[in-house]
Protein backbone atom coordinates (compact mmCIF):
# COMPACT_ATOMS: atom_id res chain seq x y z
CA UNK A 1 0.00 0.00 0.00
CA UNK A 2 1.99 2.99 -1.21
CA UNK A 3 1.19 6.34 0.35
CA UNK A 4 1.57 9.62 -1.45
CA UNK A 5 5.03 11.15 -1.00
CA UNK A 6 3.84 14.40 0.58
CA UNK A 7 2.02 12.78 3.51
CA UNK A 8 3.81 13.99 6.65
CA UNK A 9 2.16 11.68 9.20
CA UNK A 10 3.61 8.16 9.25
CA UNK A 11 1.81 6.80 12.32
CA UNK A 12 -1.29 7.27 14.43
CA UNK A 13 -1.82 7.06 18.18
CA UNK A 14 -4.70 4.87 19.34
CA UNK A 15 -6.22 6.33 22.52
CA UNK A 16 -9.51 4.50 22.75
CA UNK A 17 -8.76 2.60 25.97
CA UNK A 18 -8.20 3.89 29.55
CA UNK A 19 -4.71 5.17 30.42
CA UNK A 20 -4.67 3.90 34.02
CA UNK A 21 -2.02 1.08 34.19
CA UNK A 22 -4.12 -0.99 36.62
CA UNK A 23 -7.18 -0.82 34.37
CA UNK A 24 -5.01 -1.60 31.34
CA UNK A 25 -3.63 -4.71 33.04
CA UNK A 26 -7.15 -5.85 33.88
CA UNK A 27 -8.32 -5.19 30.30
CA UNK A 28 -5.31 -7.09 28.94
CA UNK A 29 -6.22 -10.20 30.93
CA UNK A 30 -9.90 -9.83 29.98
CA UNK A 31 -9.33 -9.40 26.24
CA UNK A 32 -6.62 -12.06 26.14
CA UNK A 33 -9.11 -14.50 27.68
CA UNK A 34 -11.78 -13.47 25.18
CA UNK A 35 -9.35 -13.86 22.26
CA UNK A 36 -8.23 -17.32 23.38
CA UNK A 37 -11.86 -18.43 23.80
CA UNK A 38 -12.63 -17.05 20.34
CA UNK A 39 -9.76 -18.99 18.78
CA UNK A 40 -10.62 -22.18 20.66
CA UNK A 41 -14.36 -22.03 19.96
CA UNK A 42 -14.13 -21.24 16.26
CA UNK A 43 -11.28 -23.68 15.58
CA UNK A 44 -13.26 -26.38 17.38
CA UNK A 45 -16.31 -25.55 15.25
CA UNK A 46 -14.24 -25.77 12.06
CA UNK A 47 -12.70 -29.09 13.14
CA UNK A 48 -16.03 -30.65 14.13
CA UNK A 49 -17.81 -29.60 10.93
CA UNK A 50 -14.88 -30.78 8.83
CA UNK A 51 -14.51 -34.21 10.44
CA UNK A 52 -18.11 -35.19 11.32
CA UNK A 53 -20.08 -36.52 8.34
CA UNK A 54 -23.40 -35.74 10.09
CA UNK A 55 -22.65 -32.02 9.70
CA UNK A 56 -21.88 -32.09 5.98
CA UNK A 57 -25.03 -30.11 5.13
CA UNK A 58 -25.56 -26.59 3.71
CA UNK A 59 -26.33 -25.11 7.12
CA UNK A 60 -23.02 -26.25 8.62
CA UNK A 61 -21.11 -25.45 5.44
CA UNK A 62 -22.17 -21.83 5.90
CA UNK A 63 -21.46 -22.03 9.63
CA UNK A 64 -17.90 -23.19 8.97
CA UNK A 65 -17.31 -20.10 6.83
CA UNK A 66 -18.84 -17.92 9.56
CA UNK A 67 -16.38 -19.43 12.06
CA UNK A 68 -13.48 -18.71 9.72
CA UNK A 69 -14.62 -15.09 9.27
CA UNK A 70 -14.94 -14.68 13.04
CA UNK A 71 -11.36 -15.96 13.44
CA UNK A 72 -10.19 -13.36 10.92
CA UNK A 73 -12.32 -10.57 12.39
CA UNK A 74 -11.02 -11.08 15.90
CA UNK A 75 -7.39 -11.53 14.79
CA UNK A 76 -7.42 -8.23 12.90
CA UNK A 77 -8.08 -6.04 15.94
CA UNK A 78 -7.47 -7.89 19.23
CA UNK A 79 -3.71 -8.67 18.95
CA UNK A 80 -2.92 -4.99 18.26
CA UNK A 81 -5.21 -3.98 21.11
CA UNK A 82 -3.36 -6.35 23.46
CA UNK A 83 0.00 -4.98 22.31
CA UNK A 84 -1.11 -1.40 22.98
CA UNK A 85 -2.41 -2.31 26.44
CA UNK A 86 1.15 -3.38 27.35
CA UNK A 87 2.90 -0.52 25.57
CA UNK A 88 3.39 3.11 26.51
CA UNK A 89 3.47 4.19 22.87
CA UNK A 90 0.10 3.13 21.56
CA UNK A 91 0.96 3.68 17.92
CA UNK A 92 0.12 2.10 14.60
CA UNK A 93 1.72 3.01 11.28
CA UNK A 94 -0.43 4.58 8.57
CA UNK A 95 0.19 1.51 6.40
CA UNK A 96 -0.73 -0.78 9.30
CA UNK A 97 -3.86 1.28 9.94
CA UNK A 98 -4.97 0.99 6.30
CA UNK A 99 -4.25 -2.75 6.36
CA UNK A 100 -6.37 -3.10 9.49
CA UNK A 101 -9.21 -1.15 7.84
CA UNK A 102 -8.95 -3.43 4.80
CA UNK A 103 -9.32 -6.64 6.82
CA UNK A 104 -12.01 -5.22 9.14
CA UNK A 105 -13.99 -4.10 6.10
CA UNK A 106 -13.71 -7.39 4.23
CA UNK A 107 -14.48 -9.49 7.35
CA UNK A 108 -17.49 -7.38 8.33
CA UNK A 109 -18.79 -7.03 4.77
CA UNK A 110 -18.52 -10.76 4.12
CA UNK A 111 -20.11 -11.62 7.46
CA UNK A 112 -23.26 -9.57 6.81
CA UNK A 113 -23.62 -11.25 3.40
CA UNK A 114 -23.09 -14.67 4.92
CA UNK A 115 -25.67 -14.02 7.64
CA UNK A 116 -28.23 -13.22 4.93
CA UNK A 117 -27.25 -16.42 3.08
CA UNK A 118 -27.76 -18.40 6.30
CA UNK A 119 -31.20 -16.78 6.69
CA UNK A 120 -32.03 -17.97 3.16
CA UNK A 121 -30.89 -21.46 4.17
CA UNK A 122 -33.31 -21.46 7.14
CA UNK A 123 -36.07 -20.07 4.87
CA UNK A 124 -35.55 -22.92 2.39
CA UNK A 125 -35.44 -25.55 5.16
CA UNK A 126 -38.64 -24.40 6.90
CA UNK A 127 -40.75 -22.92 4.11
CA UNK A 128 -39.80 -25.30 1.29
CA UNK A 129 -38.49 -28.50 2.90
CA UNK A 130 -39.29 -30.69 -0.12
CA UNK A 131 -37.28 -28.39 -2.43
CA UNK A 132 -34.42 -27.82 0.03
CA UNK A 133 -31.96 -30.03 -1.85
CA UNK A 134 -32.63 -28.20 -5.11
CA UNK A 135 -32.60 -24.71 -3.62
CA UNK A 136 -29.32 -25.33 -1.81
CA UNK A 137 -27.38 -27.79 -3.92
CA UNK A 138 -23.64 -28.10 -3.34
CA UNK A 139 -22.93 -25.88 -6.34
CA UNK A 140 -25.41 -23.24 -5.16
CA UNK A 141 -23.86 -23.20 -1.67
CA UNK A 142 -20.38 -22.62 -3.12
CA UNK A 143 -21.76 -19.83 -5.33
CA UNK A 144 -23.44 -18.12 -2.38
CA UNK A 145 -20.28 -18.24 -0.26
CA UNK A 146 -18.08 -17.02 -3.14
CA UNK A 147 -20.60 -14.24 -3.80
CA UNK A 148 -20.44 -13.18 -0.14
CA UNK A 149 -16.64 -12.99 -0.23
CA UNK A 150 -16.74 -11.25 -3.61
CA UNK A 151 -19.14 -8.51 -2.48
CA UNK A 152 -17.17 -8.01 0.73
CA UNK A 153 -13.91 -7.71 -1.23
CA UNK A 154 -15.37 -5.33 -3.83
CA UNK A 155 -16.84 -3.03 -1.17
CA UNK A 156 -13.51 -3.05 0.69
CA UNK A 157 -11.35 -2.46 -2.35
CA UNK A 158 -13.30 0.63 -3.46
CA UNK A 159 -13.12 2.28 -0.03
CA UNK A 160 -9.52 1.38 0.83
CA UNK A 161 -8.13 2.45 -2.56
CA UNK A 162 -9.70 5.88 -2.01
CA UNK A 163 -8.41 5.97 1.60
CA UNK A 164 -4.85 5.38 0.30
CA UNK A 165 -5.05 8.71 -1.52
CA UNK A 166 -5.68 10.72 1.65
CA UNK A 167 -3.07 12.98 3.23
CA UNK A 168 -2.53 13.19 7.00
CA UNK A 169 -0.74 16.38 7.98
CA UNK A 170 -1.63 17.48 11.49
CA UNK A 171 -4.01 15.54 13.73
CA UNK A 172 -2.89 11.98 14.29
CA UNK A 173 -4.78 10.80 17.42
CA UNK A 174 -7.51 8.21 16.88
CA UNK A 175 -10.00 8.07 19.81
CA UNK A 176 -10.41 4.34 19.34
CA UNK A 177 -8.64 1.04 20.06
CA UNK A 178 -8.40 0.12 16.35
CA UNK A 179 -8.48 1.73 12.92
CA UNK A 180 -11.88 2.13 11.31
CA UNK A 181 -12.63 4.13 8.19
CA UNK A 182 -14.90 6.77 9.85
CA UNK A 183 -12.14 7.51 12.36
CA UNK A 184 -9.39 8.26 9.85
CA UNK A 185 -11.67 10.31 7.58
CA UNK A 186 -11.76 12.90 10.35
CA UNK A 187 -7.93 13.02 10.50
CA UNK A 188 -7.28 13.76 6.83
CA UNK A 189 -6.20 17.23 5.74
CA UNK A 190 -7.24 16.52 2.15
CA UNK A 191 -10.76 16.64 0.70
CA UNK A 192 -12.62 13.52 1.87
CA UNK A 193 -16.05 14.33 0.46
CA UNK A 194 -15.64 11.64 -2.22
CA UNK A 195 -14.44 9.11 0.36
CA UNK A 196 -17.40 9.89 2.60
CA UNK A 197 -19.90 9.66 -0.26
CA UNK A 198 -18.47 6.36 -1.52
CA UNK A 199 -18.48 4.93 2.00
CA UNK A 200 -22.15 5.84 2.43
CA UNK A 201 -23.14 4.61 -1.04
CA UNK A 202 -21.38 1.28 -0.54
CA UNK A 203 -21.82 0.37 3.13
CA UNK A 204 -25.40 1.55 3.69
CA UNK A 205 -26.92 -0.37 0.74
CA UNK A 206 -24.67 -3.33 1.61
CA UNK A 207 -25.95 -3.39 5.19
CA UNK A 208 -29.58 -2.51 4.47
CA UNK A 209 -30.05 -4.93 1.57
CA UNK A 210 -28.64 -7.85 3.54
CA UNK A 211 -30.72 -6.80 6.56
CA UNK A 212 -33.94 -6.70 4.52
CA UNK A 213 -33.12 -10.10 2.99
CA UNK A 214 -32.84 -11.48 6.53
CA UNK A 215 -36.02 -9.67 7.59
CA UNK A 216 -37.97 -11.03 4.59
CA UNK A 217 -36.67 -14.57 5.21
CA UNK A 218 -37.77 -14.48 8.83
CA UNK A 219 -41.10 -12.92 7.95
CA UNK A 220 -41.80 -15.95 5.73
CA UNK A 221 -40.39 -18.32 8.36
CA UNK A 222 -42.62 -16.92 11.13
CA UNK A 223 -45.67 -17.03 8.85
CA UNK A 224 -44.93 -20.70 8.05
CA UNK A 225 -44.32 -21.61 11.69
CA UNK A 226 -47.62 -20.03 12.78
CA UNK A 227 -49.45 -22.22 10.24
CA UNK A 228 -48.01 -25.40 11.77
CA UNK A 229 -50.78 -27.04 13.81
CA UNK A 230 -48.57 -29.10 16.12
CA UNK A 231 -46.96 -27.24 19.03
CA UNK A 232 -44.04 -29.69 18.87
CA UNK A 233 -43.63 -28.94 15.16
CA UNK A 234 -43.64 -25.20 15.81
CA UNK A 235 -41.08 -25.57 18.58
CA UNK A 236 -38.83 -27.74 16.42
CA UNK A 237 -39.07 -25.36 13.46
CA UNK A 238 -38.25 -22.33 15.60
CA UNK A 239 -35.31 -24.11 17.28
CA UNK A 240 -33.66 -24.65 13.89
CA UNK A 241 -33.34 -20.89 13.32
CA UNK A 242 -33.07 -19.49 16.87
CA UNK A 243 -29.25 -19.70 16.92
CA UNK A 244 -28.91 -17.80 13.66
CA UNK A 245 -31.43 -15.18 14.76
CA UNK A 246 -29.47 -14.64 17.99
CA UNK A 247 -26.22 -14.21 16.04
CA UNK A 248 -27.90 -11.70 13.69
CA UNK A 249 -29.22 -9.61 16.58
CA UNK A 250 -25.81 -9.48 18.28
CA UNK A 251 -23.89 -8.53 15.12
CA UNK A 252 -26.34 -6.24 13.32
CA UNK A 253 -27.52 -4.48 16.46
CA UNK A 254 -24.07 -3.37 17.59
CA UNK A 255 -22.62 -2.76 14.09
CA UNK A 256 -25.55 -0.58 12.98
CA UNK A 257 -25.47 1.43 16.20
CA UNK A 258 -21.70 1.93 15.82
CA UNK A 259 -21.76 3.12 12.21
CA UNK A 260 -24.83 5.32 12.58
CA UNK A 261 -23.28 7.14 15.54
CA UNK A 262 -21.01 10.16 14.92
CA UNK A 263 -17.34 9.24 15.42
CA UNK A 264 -16.28 10.83 18.70
CA UNK A 265 -14.53 8.14 20.73
CA UNK A 266 -17.35 8.09 23.30
CA UNK A 267 -17.55 5.11 25.69
CA UNK A 268 -20.82 3.99 24.08
CA UNK A 269 -19.21 3.97 20.64
CA UNK A 270 -16.32 1.86 21.96
CA UNK A 271 -18.73 -0.57 23.63
CA UNK A 272 -20.60 -1.15 20.35
CA UNK A 273 -17.31 -1.66 18.49
CA UNK A 274 -16.11 -4.17 21.08
CA UNK A 275 -19.47 -5.94 20.86
CA UNK A 276 -19.43 -6.64 17.13
CA UNK A 277 -15.66 -7.06 16.56
CA UNK A 278 -14.54 -8.81 19.77
CA UNK A 279 -17.47 -10.24 21.73
CA UNK A 280 -19.65 -11.54 18.87
CA UNK A 281 -16.86 -13.69 17.31
CA UNK A 282 -16.44 -15.34 20.72
CA UNK A 283 -20.18 -15.85 21.26
CA UNK A 284 -21.08 -17.32 17.85
CA UNK A 285 -19.57 -20.79 18.50
CA UNK A 286 -21.26 -20.86 21.92
CA UNK A 287 -24.62 -19.81 20.44
CA UNK A 288 -24.50 -22.51 17.77
CA UNK A 289 -23.16 -25.24 20.05
CA UNK A 290 -25.20 -24.64 23.21
CA UNK A 291 -28.52 -24.36 21.32
CA UNK A 292 -27.90 -27.13 18.80
CA UNK A 293 -28.17 -30.82 19.69
CA UNK A 294 -26.48 -31.90 16.45
CA UNK A 295 -23.40 -29.78 17.14
CA UNK A 296 -23.18 -30.92 20.77
CA UNK A 297 -23.40 -34.56 19.67
CA UNK A 298 -20.77 -33.97 16.97
CA UNK A 299 -18.43 -32.32 19.50
CA UNK A 300 -18.77 -35.33 21.80
CA UNK A 301 -18.08 -37.74 18.90
CA UNK A 302 -15.07 -35.75 17.74
CA UNK A 303 -13.57 -35.40 21.22
CA UNK A 304 -14.22 -39.09 21.87
CA UNK A 305 -12.50 -40.07 18.63
CA UNK A 306 -9.41 -37.99 19.34
CA UNK A 307 -9.31 -39.16 22.95
CA UNK A 308 -9.34 -42.79 21.83
CA UNK A 309 -6.55 -42.05 19.33
CA UNK A 310 -4.52 -40.38 22.09
CA UNK A 311 -5.03 -43.33 24.43
CA UNK A 312 -4.05 -45.79 21.70
CA UNK A 313 -0.93 -43.75 20.92
CA UNK A 314 0.06 -43.77 24.62
CA UNK A 315 -0.35 -47.56 24.78
CA UNK A 316 1.75 -48.06 21.65
CA UNK A 317 4.41 -45.74 23.04
CA UNK A 318 4.38 -47.54 26.39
Amino acid sequence: MALRNHSTITEFILLGLPADPKIQALLFVLFLGIYLLTMLGNLMMLLVIRTDAHLHTPMYFFLSHLSFIDLCFSSVTVPKMLENLLSREKTISVRGCLAQIFFVFISGGTEVCLLSVMAYDRYAAICHPLLYGQMLSKQRCVQLVCGSWGLGFLDTLINVLLAMQMDFCDTYIIPHYSCELPSILLLSCSDVSTNFLVMLCSTIPHGLITFFLIFFSYFCIIFTILNITSSFGRSKAFSTCSSHLTAVIFFYGSAFLRYFMPTSGSPLELIFSVQYSVITPMLNPLIYSLKNKEVKAAVRRTLGKYLRCFQWWNKEKG
